[in-house]
């Protein structure tokens, strides 16, 4: 293999999972998002890919820098890197000396998979006690579709996410921009592995942590479930706007557009103030929120004549003064270069091994004493392998010899 200069940064473990040892037998998002999540706070996560080919997000191109997936680097920032055939025995064993120390370990494959390479959880129970057994999947590991596919697409769709993102009613779905039940599903279970961990250190015993896709949607919907729950009526897509108060969405601007968040009485009559339309107080229609929601047509039609008037930054200006919620509505790039997401350490620089630096995104959580962050780049396939079997106590001819097999990458 062709030796590659180190990642830049080999500092101490810093962030309150430090000491926490995670595998990561997961592939794509959902279990990824977990992972790196655990590892920006801290905790050695050793990526185990598989051989050949790794991770199939390393094949989502373009784009690539130097050759390497910017999705890949995306999701396994500040991870160690494996490669492993766990379709072979050498392979199996390694893993198997990989878990007796681990912590937790992390899977999305399908139901029966791990079972079938022998690393199901009881199994790994019985080689480590005290595991956090972490799996994500499409719908759960139990219920009629324990056995389906997990795919964002068909997630969104099922949990009614789809049936309230869009313009209106008689309309195409429409899918979240954003992967949502996938990065939800890794959100949920980083947070359910956390729990585990708290509760394993007041009993010293190991558990399973189950979480889906499906459940990622539908906890998305609790406005919407709440409606349907106390009126029996589904509700449908409403474009930005809110399905509980008004005005809560975005409007023209003479420009662009504006996010405007006059959601409660008092901010109502501030936005009315702001806008120089004092006569929308007294109009029945508009006068109490749920004539607001009631008439949100009309009411939309009116604030979007009045908002079409200046431009996006003359109104951001007023608003402000006046007290009242609102932003602009930012492309990708523009939400890179704000200076709050720059402030906040959100698009950061780190070294990769075979790419140089790259941009990557933030820890979103800040700690006072126990700073987490992006310390190393993604690893390049099978980065790590050789000084991970070393610590696991693999002297050089041994692991010249997995190689050799084929049992490493």
């Amino acid at each position: 293999m062709v030796e590659e200069r180190e990642n830049a940064v080999d500092e101490p473990v810093a962030g309150p999972l430090a000491g926490i040892k995670v595998v990561e037998l997961a592939h794509i998002m959902a279990g990824p998002v977990c992972g790196l999540m655990l590892a920006d706070m801290g905790a050695d996560v050793i990526k185990v890919e598989k051989v050949p080919g790794g991770d199939d997000s390393r094949r989502m191109l373009p784009p690539a820098i130097e050759g390497e997936s910017a999705a890949f680097m995306m999701m396994n920032r500040n991870k160690r890197g494996i490669a492993l055939d766990l379709k072979t025995e050498e392979g199996k064993a390694v893993l198997h000396r990989l878990l007796r120390d681990a912590d937790v370990v992390i899977e999305n494959y399908r139901r029966g998979t791990m079972e079938k390479l022998g690393f199901g959880y009881e199994a790994m129970k019985a080689i480590n006690p005290g595991i956090i057994y972490c799996e994500i999947s499409g719908f759960g590991r139990t219920g009629p579709l324990a056995d389906a596919a997990g795919f964002d697409l068909i997630a969104q769709g099922m949990s009614g996410l789809m049936s309230i993102t869009g313009e209106g009613h008689g309309r195409p779905p429409v899918k979240v921009g954003a992967p949502v039940t996938d990065i939800s599903a890794g959100l949920l279970a980083c947070m359910g592995v956390m729990a585990a961990l708290v509760e394993r250190g007041k009993t010293g015993r190991g558990q399973k942590v189950d979480t889906s896709l499906f459940e990622a949607g539908i906890i998305q919907t609790y406005w919407q479930s709440a409606i349907r729950l106390a009126t029996g009526v589904s509700p449908g897509p409403m474009g930005s706007a809110h399905p509980l108060n008004a005005p809560y969405q975005a409007y023209p601007t003479a420009d662009g557009w504006i996010n405007v968040g006059a959601a409660n009485q008092s901010n109502w009559l501030r936005l009315l103030d702001a806008i120089e339309a004092p006569e929308l107080a007294e109009d029945p229609r508009f006068a109490a929120n749920p004539g607001r929601m009631g008439n949100l047509d009309e009411l939309t039609a009116v604030l979007n004549a009045i908002f079409r008037r200046r431009s996006t930054a003359d109104w951001l200006a007023v608003l402000e003064r006046a007290g009242v919620p609102a932003g602009p509505v930012l492309t990708i790039a523009e939400m890179h270069d704000h200076p709050q997401t720059r402030a906040r350490d959100m698009v950061v620089t780190v070294e990769h091994a075979k790419a140089g630096p790259v941009d990557t995104l933030g820890l979103p959580i800040k700690f006072s004493r126990t700073p987490g962050g992006v310390r190393r780049g993604a690893p390049t396939f099978g980065q790590d392998s050789r000084a991970i079997l070393a610590e696991l106590g693999y002297g050089d001819e041994e692991i010249e010899r997995l190689a050799g097999a084929g049992a490493i990458g």
